[in-house]
């Protein structure tokens, strides 16, 4: 999920809210937690909890080194585990990842938002490390289907963003009586009807289920496939979403620190076969080897688990198995395009053109994209201090993002790649403010694009989604986040977090986070020096007086729908 906030229960209906009692049965190894009710919440979980004997020091293996087995590995380390890590890359970080620009710039080819502002650890992390944040608040502009800027955008983005709201709302009180078939899609165009019930908005409704179309870029799957069943799962942690000016690096390097000191840490080398039998746990390499553990936690994207469950010995249970299945899995690609300077930045009347810009149904641009995808960019030029430069960062999600990837796939040198890339963008940087066909201020120096969907590690995609058809989406999630405590397997990463935090790098942190505290308390075992101070259940708690935005909407305008 990208670019804005997306939050509307207030503290002061947190203790109804099922995202939020979700969080409090997640966080029930924050013993620092004294809320009576969410104590209750706990009870069962804890009593489903496995107690393990043993008489030497228990060795974990943890397969995937992304942010929730490096937190997961951190963890089991602070209790006084052996732990091995097993990566199949080259190198630590997974979907988290930077690759630097001709320009000498560095840039996130994964999660490059920090989503939510409430007791985020990654933000804590971001502040710790001195990680540059940046966000472009209400700075946006829209380009209507004719190529031409539209003078209402704001008027128009206001009315999508409340029914976005309403979505929530209507989805959170009524999932168990919504068709699985029904889509989000679907409801926009109800509340549309109501919104502008004559013939004469016509072109304000047509308008409007474009830049609902962009929602794509949240989930990484089009708007027709979301599932409003399920739609109250995609809302986030309080707060704004905040870019990454200055790149997940340095907060990477910190949470694979203690790994790096204290694990052991085997890179290039791929998990074939995982085999549970008598509380031993035997797993296959690719280069041959044969290794025995107490435990393994696979943190493994979602996309990986679905194309190989046939790694697991004996098969996984028919309802593991069918959750693993349900769950969607998005596609979001990332195309960067510099400039030699930021010639669209001024305008005649002063105002930076700057901020989240927005091309809706591209009919003029049908030779390069006969689909009309519509086309959404940021601006990385106004990044604060030393993290500006000039480039475009466009984002493509679903069946565009496939496309993109396998023309790329289609193209062997570079400099074939970039034609491709500036001759299908063209038709929109050349709408910017200040372009001058044959400048060369005004022609991309260079180009770089993500192909997550090419990458098998990666499990050919970006991060979990909710489609239209799930029927038991929420439990679905709750299974996987169970795992096979019984087979002494363990599963972890952004599918199996809490539901407030699905799909983000802050989920998967906090679902490493999770399991090796579910692991050291199977075990008896507590933090050597108290090991970390655990803040996500104060999620729970606040200030019943304030009111939560959505985008800037208060909650008022959820009481009004």
């Amino acid at each position: 999920m990208d670019a804005y906030p997306m939050s509307y229960t207030s503290p002061s209906r947190r203790h109804s809210s099922r995202i939020y009692q979700d969080l409090a049965r997640y966080r029930l190894s924050n013993r620092a937690c004294t809320d009576v009710k969410i104590q209750q919440l706990v009870v069962d979980f804890q009593s489903k909890l496995l107690t393990r004997s043993h008489s030497t020091t228990p060795e974990i293996c943890v397969v995937g080194a992304g942010l929730a087995g490096l937190r997961c590995a951190d963890i089991l380390l602070q209790h006084g585990f052996k732990v091995t890590v097993l990566e199949a890359r080259d190198r630590v970080g997974g979907r988290a990842h930077q690759e630097t620009l001709p320009s000498g710039h560095l840039v996130d080819l994964g999660p490059n938002w920090i989503h939510g502002t409430d007791h985020n650890p990654i933000l804590d992390l971001a502040k710790t490390t001195k990680t540059a944040m940046h966000t472009w608040g209400e700075k946006f502009k829209v380009f209507g289907a004719d190529g031409n800027l539209l003078g209402e955008g704001r008027e128009y983005n206001d009315v999508m963003w409340k029914i976005i709201a309403q979505a929530f709302k209507y989805s959170a009180q009524n999932t168990s009586t919504i068709n699985p078939n029904e889509s989000l899609k679907d409801f926009f165009e109800k509340k549309l009807l109501e919104e502008f019930p004559g013939q004469a908005d016509l072109d304000k409704k047509e308008i409007l289920m474009q830049m609902a179309e962009l929602w794509g870029a949240f989930v990484g799957s089009p708007v027709y496939r979301q599932s409003l069943k399920f739609f109250w799962l995609e809302e986030c942690i309080d707060g704004e979403n905040l870019f990454a000016a200055g790149t997940y690096k340095e907060i990477l390097a910190t949470i694979a620190a203690p790994v790096l000191a204290g694990a052991k840490l085997e890179l290039s080398t791929k998990v074939t076969h995982i085999k549970s039998c008598s509380g031993v746990i035997s797993i296959s390499t690719d280069n041959g080897r044969s290794l025995e553990f107490d435990e393994v936690v696979v943190t493994t994207p979602l996309g990986w688990l679905k194309k190989n469950k046939h790694v697991f010995d004996p098969p996984l249970p028919p309802r593991l198995s069918t959750a693993i299945d349900s769950i969607g899995y998005g596609s979001l690609e990332k195309i960067f395009l510099t400039f030699p300077r930021a010639f669209w930045l001024d305008t005649p009347d002063k105002q930076k053109f700057t901020g989240s810009i927005q091309w809706l149904s591209p009919q003029y641009a049908k030779e390069t994209n006969p689909a009309c995808w519509n086309q959404e960019v940021v601006d990385l030029s106004t990044l604060p201090g030393s993290c500006a430069h000039p480039t475009l960062l466009f984002y493509m999600y679903g069946d565009q993002s496939v496309a993109m990837a396998g023309e790329l796939a289609l193209r062997n040198e570079r400099e074939q790649r970039d034609k491709y890339l500036v001759e299908f963008f063209k038709p929109y940087f050349s709408r910017l403010p200040n372009y001058k066909e044959g400048s060369k201020d005004c022609m991309p120096v260079s180009c770089l694009a993500t192909t997550w969907v090419l990458d098998d590690l990666a499990g050919n995609g970006s991060y979990s989604t909710f489609r239209t058809g799930l029927l038991e989406g929420d439990r679905d999630i709750e299974i996987m986040r169970d795992g096979l405590p019984d087979r002494n397997i363990w599963l972890a990463g952004e599918h199996t977090s809490p539901f407030v935090a699905l799909g983000t790098s802050t989920g998967a942190y906090w679902s490493g986070e999770a399991v090796g505290l579910r692991i050291a308390d199977a075990y008896g075992k507590t933090a050597r020096d108290g090991g970390d101070q655990h803040e996500a259940s104060k999620l729970t708690t606040g200030d019943s007086d304030k009111e939560v935005n959505i985008r800037g909407f208060a909650d008022k305008e959820l009481d009004e729908s």
